[in-house]
C-alpha cells in the first residue's frame, strides 16, 4: 500500500501493479482490491494489474488477458473469461457445471497445453 501512494505521489497516468497481492492474508487481498479500485475511478489513473489472483484481478478488470509461458493464450471481457469452462479449471480451480471445487492433483497440465499452445 505504501508503493501504491508513492507512486501516486508522481500523478501518473498509468500505474503498473505486478502481483500486489503475492503473500497477503485474505482480508487484506480484499483490501488492496479495493484501494486499486478507489484509485481508478478517484483520479482517473488507468491500472495494468499483473496478478495471478486471476478471481480477484478479473473481478476488477476492464479487459483482461490470460498468459501461459509468456504467451497470450485467451484475452477479453473479464466476465466471458471468469465464465470460460478453462479459465474455471485452470485458474480458479472449479470444475463442471455445478463449479464444484476441484484438487489441483486432478487439473490435467497436459491438457491445457495440448488445447492453448498448439
Amino acid at each position: 500500500m505504501l508503493a501504491i501512494g508513492r507512486a501516486l505521489m508522481q500523478s501518473p497516468k498509468l500505474l503498473i501493479l505486478d502481483e500486489p497481492s503475492l503473500g497477503l492474508a485474505p482480508l487484506l487481498v480484499q483490501q488492496v482490491r479495493d484501494i486499486i479500485v478507489d484509485v481508478n475511478k478517484r483520479s482517473g489513473v488507468s491500472i495494468l494489474l499483473i496478478e495471478q489472483n486471476a478471481n480477484m484481478a478479473l473481478s476488477i478488470a476492464d479487459y483482461g488477458y490470460i498468459m501461459e509461458t509468456g504467451k497470450i493464450v485467451m484475452d477479453g471481457d473479464p466476465k466471458k473469461l471468469l465464465k470460460d469452462e478453462d479459465v474455471q479449471e485452470f485458474y480458479l480451480g472449479l470444475h463442471g457445471e455445478g463449479g464444484e471445487r476441484k484438487s489441483f492433483a486432478d487439473v490435467k497440465h497436459y491438457k491445457r497445453r495440448k488445447r492453448w499452445l498448439s
